[in-house]
């Protein structure tokens, strides 16, 4: 039996990466004590194993020192994280994911001559909120009045997706690590995140947050694309931001104005309603979360600073105790439709496309969409409403 020597500050600092418990990792690897104090080495299997437990890449095992992980992209986020410094797997397997197939996408684009979109980088920080977020709602159709007679937050969520799909901006939502439904995405570790460019701009939302704050992020990465800014936010509309951080208030500004405009805002707010109640029913008016709405009665002028950090801090313990219930409570759905989600329609069509006109390799094509064989590529695509077009240039 082949051992591998293996330093122990290595897999000291795989098992701190992962985030998981020295105990859990024990249960599974009953000798994981004695690899951390050198009286063993693991087998060359075990350590592959070990390497599949904690999201490590296997090579890593074989460097001198343990490696100093980044993240690729800016990180705008502000939350008050310990992990901020130290980004988890998750998070970097997600970023490395999308930006694969962003650039797939972009040479797709380039191949088949598509023209750049003019809105990437159209902005500034010093660029007037108000006319800003016009802006974006004018470039992607998105209608104020449709979605407020939207039925439910989901309706709502998902017509604002279709407006940026159809813009050309690649949205892709999911509470998980690809398709790995043991790796779920911490909304407390971030809420989205924006890959700018001009042929194949990228928003990533952590799906694994509430309906109502989903939209909010996606409003602020569609600011960030609009400043041409890549990076990974909290994307809260929280009371105030570091200084060094212009940026996220611009974007949270931005994405305030473009889902709830202040001047209509001030003409249904009634400031003599009891809190609670006009806080829900502006709430469900805009479709957005009741931490909107807080912000968006302070910036009318109907709360103070105090009473407006009293109230936002007291709703935001109330949601993320229901977003807690929520997980305990979900699961998984069909892996088709929540592929449409996952991977973005605009994105799947294309590289669906590709395969079938022989651009593509069902290899790339399946690595890229999460789906194991051509069958389920097929139904995927029939998800999509590309049934006519596979039966007509199928191989």
């Amino acid at each position: 039996m082949t051992r591998v020597s293996v330093k122990p500050e290595l897999l000291r600092w795989a098992r701190e990466r992962s985030g998981k418990a020295e105990s859990a990792l024990t249960e599974k690897f009953s000798a994981f004590p004695d690899w951390l104090s050198g009286k063993k080495s693991p087998t060359f299997k075990q350590l592959e194993d070990f390497a599949r437990a904690t999201y490590t890449p296997f090579g890593f095992f074989f460097l001198s020192q343990p490696p100093v992980e980044t993240i690729p992209i800016p990180d705008f986020r502000t939350v008050g994280s310990e992990r901020l410094s130290h980004p988890s797997p998750d998070l970097l397997d997600t970023i490395y994911l999308c930006q694969q197939r962003q650039d797939w996408y972009r040479q797709n684009a380039l191949v088949l001559g598509e023209a750049p979109l003019d809105f990437i980088e159209s902005a500034t920080v010093q660029s007037d909120v108000v006319a800003t977020a016009a802006r974006i709602r004018n470039a992607i159709g998105f209608d104020l009045n449709a979605r407020a007679e939207a039925a439910t937050f989901i309706e709502a969520l998902r017509m604002m997706i279709d407006a940026a799909d159809r813009a050309g901006i690649l949205v892709m939502t999911s509470g998980i690590v690809g398709h790995n439904t043991h790796r779920p995405l911490d909304t407390a570790e971030f809420r989205g995140f924006a890959l700018a460019d001009d042929l194949a701009p990228l928003i990533f939302i952590n799906g694994a947050d509430t309906k109502s704050g989903q939209m909010f992020t996606l409003a602020h990465e569609l600011a960030h694309l609009w400043l041409g800014e890549s990076g990974v936010s909290d994307a809260t509309p929280a009371s105030s931001v570091p200084a060094r951080a212009s940026v996220e208030r611009w974007c949270n500004a931005v994405a305030a104005e473009m889902l709830v405009p202040l001047d209509g805002f001030r003409r249904s707010y009634s400031r003599l309603a009891d809190l609670r109640k006009e806080m829900h029913r502006l709430s469900r008016q805009y479709k957005v979360s009741t931490l909107v709405i807080l912000r968006r009665m302070l910036d009318a002028g109907g709360l103070t600073r105090d009473a407006f950090q009293a109230a936002f801090d007291a709703e935001l313990r109330h949601l993320r105790a229901e977003l807690a219930k929520r997980k305990e409570k979900s699961k998984g759905g069909d892996p088709y439709a929540t592929g449409r989600v996952r991977v973005s329609p605009r994105f799947g069509r294309a590289i669906i496309a590709a395969t079938w006109e022989g651009r593509a390799t069902f290899t790339e094509a399946s690595r890229l969409l999460g789906f194991k064989n051509v069958k389920s590529i097929e139904r995927f695509g029939e998800e999509l409403g590309m049934a006519a077009y596979l039966s007509g240039g199928a191989v």
